[in-house]
């Protein structure tokens, strides 16, 4: 090699060196490539649940009325006496999804609930009226459709929508042991037919339903009744209810009766929650020909959580009976309720509650006669799973 050449050698090799280095700077200053984004998790699957619930209680009235009847009271109707007011047993296939299908039974046995809430032409004679001490509460089929958020639709018995207290069951129970009058005559416990429900938002969703009628398996005359139900949940402290029904409801009739019905609850910390709840209903020539019959009531209420395990329950109450329809007495019916609870745990609740029923006429019995007052002590347990 000529000197010529090993000098261009020796100046090429720096630059080799140089590039070589820029290269490694370069490849070392490129970002990393982004890690693979984990699949989202599978929709929840259909599931075959199996839960229960029951309920046994004790009632006093200081009235000590010789009929040992807990007068215009719905399930608390017997006093002095130790009863098993419902043991419930709900079979059920969940619809967590879209183009999903399921059903609920929910099959009740007792001496109280069955008694008052079993609909007409299932397991209550139609001609008497008398019921049986079992009932089918709920027994219905589910579609959740593929359309939009997912259309559902129930089709079989179900519980009515209108109210804030219910019939209780694994799922819900009321904050008081006993229910309000407007629970048991301003508005029906059930319905068969069909039931539709669209949630148009996480905050909006309407219902609507057209069924035989208030507490009707069989229909007792040739019209049904529609329903429609606006819920909104503006935020987590804040729920609406807007419900309305109208159909006929007399036996062998085509007079129209019609219900509005408002639920409201507020939360306004973790441990208060304020209930509302308002009715009124017109019966067409319900109070003779010609004649509307009316009826009207409302119902307050406060929870005020104690502790995890106990809280301090109060219910405020007016129901106008005007014309006698539904208690069988044109009156004014007024109450107020205290509930004590505790959790025990797993599963176990006990409740004591003393209320308080005023009505402007004489309808409560006593030893003596009748009064205008009735006061009772309730001692409940319930256990769900």
């Amino acid at each position: 090699m000529n000197r010529s050449c090993l000098g261009r050698a020796r100046s090429a090799a720096p630059l080799a060196v140089a590039f070589v280095a820029l290269a490694a700077v370069a490849g070392a200053q490129q970002p990393a490539a982004p890690p693979t984004a984990p699949p989202p998790p599978p929709p929840p699957a259909p599931a075959f649940l199996i839960n229960g619930f029951a309920s046994v209680a004790y009632v006093h009235n200081f009235n000590d009325p010789p009929s040992d009847t807990n007068q215009f009271r719905i399930f608390d109707f017997k006093a002095d006496t130790f009863k098993v007011d419902v043991v419930e047993l709900v079979l059920q296939r969940t619809t967590p999804v879209k183009n999903s299908v399921g059903f609920r039974i929910d099959a009740e046995a007792g001496g109280s609930v069955p008694k008052i809430s079993a609909a007409s032409g299932l397991f209550r004679n139609s001609r008497t009226g008398e019921a049986e001490d079992f009932d089918l509460q709920q027994a219905y089929v589910t579609w959740v459709t593929g359309l939009g958020r997912g259309l559902r639709l129930d089709a079989g018995k179900f519980i009515t929508i209108a109210g804030l207290e219910v019939i209780e069951g694994y799922d819900g129970w009321n904050d008081e042991y006993s229910r309000a009058w407007i629970f048991g005559y301003a508005m029906p416990g059930t319905h068969t037919g069909l039931k539709v429900s669209y949630p148009f938002s996480d905050k909006v969703t309407l219902t609507a339903l057209a069924v035989q009628g208030w507490d009707n398996f069989k229909d007792n005359n040739d019209g049904k009744t529609f329903g429609a139900q606006l819920a909104v949940v503006p935020s987590a402290k804040v729920t609406l209810y807007l419900n309305t029904l109208v159909g006929p409801e007399r036996t062998d009739s085509d007079d129209t009766r019609t219900l509005f019905d408002v639920v409201l609850i507020l939360k306004p910390s973790p441990r208060v929650t304020l209930g509302f709840n308002g009715d009124l209903a017109s019966d067409k020539n319900g109070a003779g020909p010609g004649r509307d019959g009316e009826w009207k009531g409302f119902a307050g209420y406060l929870r005020l959580g104690l502790s995890s395990r106990a809280a301090l329950n109060l219910r405020g109450e007016v129901f106008d009976d005007t014309d006698g329809l539904r208690t069988g007495v044109a009156q004014r019916l007024s109450g107020g309720t205290a509930t004590l609870e505790y959790k025990i745990g797993h599963g176990f609740l006990v409740r004591g509650e003393v209320r308080r029923d005023h009505s402007d006429q004489l309808v409560f019995e006593t030893q003596d006669g009748a009064s205008k007052n009735q006061t009772t002590l309730a001692g409940n347990v319930i256990y769900s799973f």
